[in-house]
Protein backbone atom coordinates (compact mmCIF):
# COMPACT_ATOMS: atom_id res chain seq x y z
CA UNK A 1 0.00 0.00 0.00
CA UNK A 2 1.48 3.62 -1.38
CA UNK A 3 1.22 6.01 1.63
CA UNK A 4 0.92 9.63 1.35
CA UNK A 5 3.53 12.16 1.52
CA UNK A 6 1.66 13.60 4.17
CA UNK A 7 1.31 10.54 6.23
CA UNK A 8 4.77 9.17 5.83
CA UNK A 9 6.03 12.46 7.33
CA UNK A 10 3.79 12.32 10.10
CA UNK A 11 4.93 9.25 11.34
CA UNK A 12 8.32 10.24 10.94
CA UNK A 13 8.01 12.95 12.92
CA UNK A 14 5.60 10.88 16.11
CA UNK A 15 8.55 8.05 15.90
CA UNK A 16 10.97 9.75 17.80
CA UNK A 17 8.35 11.04 19.84
CA UNK A 18 6.79 7.92 21.05
CA UNK A 19 9.94 6.46 20.78
CA UNK A 20 11.62 8.57 23.89
CA UNK A 21 8.85 10.55 25.71
CA UNK A 22 7.60 9.12 29.21
CA UNK A 23 4.61 7.50 29.58
CA UNK A 24 5.41 3.63 29.23
CA UNK A 25 1.77 2.85 29.24
CA UNK A 26 -0.09 5.91 28.49
CA UNK A 27 1.74 8.50 25.93
CA UNK A 28 4.01 6.06 24.06
CA UNK A 29 0.79 3.52 23.17
CA UNK A 30 -1.42 6.25 22.13
CA UNK A 31 1.43 7.79 19.80
CA UNK A 32 1.95 4.41 18.10
CA UNK A 33 -1.92 4.01 18.06
CA UNK A 34 -1.47 7.78 16.17
CA UNK A 35 1.23 6.10 13.85
CA UNK A 36 -1.48 3.18 13.29
CA UNK A 37 0.10 0.27 15.08
CA UNK A 38 -2.63 -1.76 16.03
CA UNK A 39 -2.68 -1.64 19.91
CA UNK A 40 -5.54 -2.92 21.60
CA UNK A 41 -5.84 -2.66 25.36
CA UNK A 42 -3.33 -1.73 27.68
CA UNK A 43 0.23 -2.18 26.81
CA UNK A 44 3.91 -1.20 27.95
CA UNK A 45 6.34 -0.07 25.52
CA UNK A 46 10.01 0.83 27.05
CA UNK A 47 12.34 3.09 26.79
CA UNK A 48 14.03 3.64 22.80
CA UNK A 49 11.78 0.95 21.46
CA UNK A 50 11.86 0.93 17.29
CA UNK A 51 7.95 -0.07 16.08
CA UNK A 52 8.36 -0.32 12.61
CA UNK A 53 8.94 2.66 10.78
CA UNK A 54 7.80 2.43 7.59
CA UNK A 55 4.87 0.39 7.66
CA UNK A 56 3.34 0.75 11.33
CA UNK A 57 0.40 -0.58 10.71
CA UNK A 58 1.92 -4.43 10.13
CA UNK A 59 2.14 -4.67 14.06
CA UNK A 60 -0.20 -5.62 16.19
CA UNK A 61 -0.39 -5.46 19.97
CA UNK A 62 -2.32 -7.39 22.27
CA UNK A 63 -3.84 -6.01 25.54
CA UNK A 64 -1.00 -6.91 28.66
CA UNK A 65 1.84 -7.26 26.34
CA UNK A 66 4.79 -5.99 27.09
CA UNK A 67 8.01 -4.51 24.81
CA UNK A 68 11.14 -3.58 26.70
CA UNK A 69 13.44 -1.02 26.47
CA UNK A 70 15.73 -0.42 23.34
CA UNK A 71 13.90 -3.31 21.30
CA UNK A 72 13.10 -3.17 17.75
CA UNK A 73 10.43 -4.81 15.95
CA UNK A 74 10.59 -5.04 12.04
CA UNK A 75 8.13 -5.74 9.43
CA UNK A 76 9.75 -4.66 6.25
CA UNK A 77 12.99 -5.90 3.99
CA UNK A 78 14.88 -2.73 2.59
CA UNK A 79 13.79 -0.77 0.46
CA UNK A 80 12.01 -3.26 -1.75
CA UNK A 81 8.49 -1.82 -0.08
CA UNK A 82 7.40 -5.43 0.66
CA UNK A 83 6.49 -5.90 3.99
CA UNK A 84 5.32 -8.49 6.44
CA UNK A 85 2.86 -8.50 9.84
CA UNK A 86 3.76 -8.75 13.21
CA UNK A 87 1.70 -9.65 16.02
CA UNK A 88 2.43 -9.82 19.57
CA UNK A 89 -0.43 -11.76 21.37
CA UNK A 90 -1.94 -11.18 24.67
CA UNK A 91 0.14 -10.76 27.87
CA UNK A 92 3.59 -11.62 26.18
CA UNK A 93 6.50 -10.48 26.95
CA UNK A 94 9.76 -8.93 24.94
CA UNK A 95 12.40 -8.26 27.23
CA UNK A 96 14.85 -5.65 26.12
CA UNK A 97 17.23 -5.21 23.47
CA UNK A 98 15.36 -8.29 21.52
CA UNK A 99 15.18 -7.70 17.97
CA UNK A 100 11.88 -9.08 15.72
CA UNK A 101 11.91 -9.46 12.08
CA UNK A 102 9.64 -10.80 9.72
CA UNK A 103 9.87 -11.76 6.53
CA UNK A 104 8.08 -10.16 3.12
CA UNK A 105 4.45 -11.15 3.05
CA UNK A 106 4.90 -13.64 6.18
CA UNK A 107 2.85 -12.68 9.45
CA UNK A 108 5.34 -13.55 12.89
CA UNK A 109 3.60 -14.28 15.69
CA UNK A 110 4.90 -13.83 19.37
CA UNK A 111 2.28 -16.48 20.94
CA UNK A 112 0.04 -15.29 23.95
CA UNK A 113 1.77 -15.15 27.21
CA UNK A 114 5.19 -15.86 25.93
CA UNK A 115 8.48 -14.24 26.97
CA UNK A 116 11.37 -13.57 24.93
CA UNK A 117 14.22 -13.07 27.17
CA UNK A 118 16.95 -10.29 26.81
CA UNK A 119 19.14 -9.56 23.93
CA UNK A 120 16.95 -12.51 21.61
CA UNK A 121 17.01 -12.25 17.80
CA UNK A 122 13.50 -13.19 16.57
CA UNK A 123 12.64 -14.55 13.01
CA UNK A 124 10.21 -17.01 13.18
CA UNK A 125 6.71 -17.87 15.10
CA UNK A 126 7.20 -18.53 19.25
CA UNK A 127 4.69 -20.55 20.44
CA UNK A 128 2.33 -19.58 23.19
CA UNK A 129 3.35 -19.54 26.64
CA UNK A 130 6.84 -20.10 25.76
CA UNK A 131 10.20 -18.81 27.37
CA UNK A 132 12.83 -18.38 25.18
CA UNK A 133 16.23 -17.44 25.15
CA UNK A 134 19.71 -17.03 23.57
CA UNK A 135 20.61 -14.35 20.64
CA UNK A 136 19.49 -17.26 18.38
CA UNK A 137 16.14 -18.11 20.15
CA UNK A 138 15.29 -21.39 21.08
CA UNK A 139 11.88 -22.62 23.39
CA UNK A 140 13.55 -23.46 26.90
CA UNK A 141 10.19 -23.40 29.07
CA UNK A 142 6.74 -23.53 29.33
CA UNK A 143 5.11 -20.52 30.86
CA UNK A 144 1.95 -21.02 32.89
CA UNK A 145 2.14 -17.46 34.75
CA UNK A 146 2.50 -15.37 32.09
CA UNK A 147 4.90 -12.28 32.99
CA UNK A 148 2.12 -8.89 33.21
CA UNK A 149 2.93 -6.02 34.58
CA UNK A 150 0.72 -7.08 37.44
CA UNK A 151 2.80 -10.88 37.41
CA UNK A 152 4.78 -11.75 40.43
CA UNK A 153 8.30 -11.89 39.35
CA UNK A 154 8.35 -15.27 41.78
CA UNK A 155 5.44 -16.44 40.66
CA UNK A 156 6.49 -15.86 37.26
CA UNK A 157 9.27 -18.35 37.63
CA UNK A 158 7.77 -21.17 40.21
CA UNK A 159 5.70 -21.73 36.51
CA UNK A 160 7.84 -22.32 34.56
CA UNK A 161 8.09 -25.62 32.74
CA UNK A 162 11.42 -26.94 31.45
CA UNK A 163 11.18 -27.97 28.24
CA UNK A 164 12.99 -31.50 27.03
CA UNK A 165 15.91 -31.37 25.41
CA UNK A 166 16.81 -34.10 23.24
CA UNK A 167 20.12 -35.41 22.73
CA UNK A 168 20.87 -34.30 19.05
CA UNK A 169 19.88 -30.48 20.48
CA UNK A 170 22.71 -31.13 23.06
CA UNK A 171 25.03 -31.73 19.91
CA UNK A 172 24.01 -29.08 18.22
CA UNK A 173 24.00 -26.24 21.20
Amino acid sequence: MKRSLFRRVFNRILHPMARFLPGSTSLRPFLHRLRGVKIQGRVFIGDDVYLENEHPDCVEIHDGAAIGLRSTIVAHSGGTGEHGNIVIGKNATIMSCCTVICSAGETLTIGEGSVLSAGSVVTSDIPPRTLCAGPRVRAVATVMVPYTLEANHRDFVRGLRPLRVSNKSKEEG
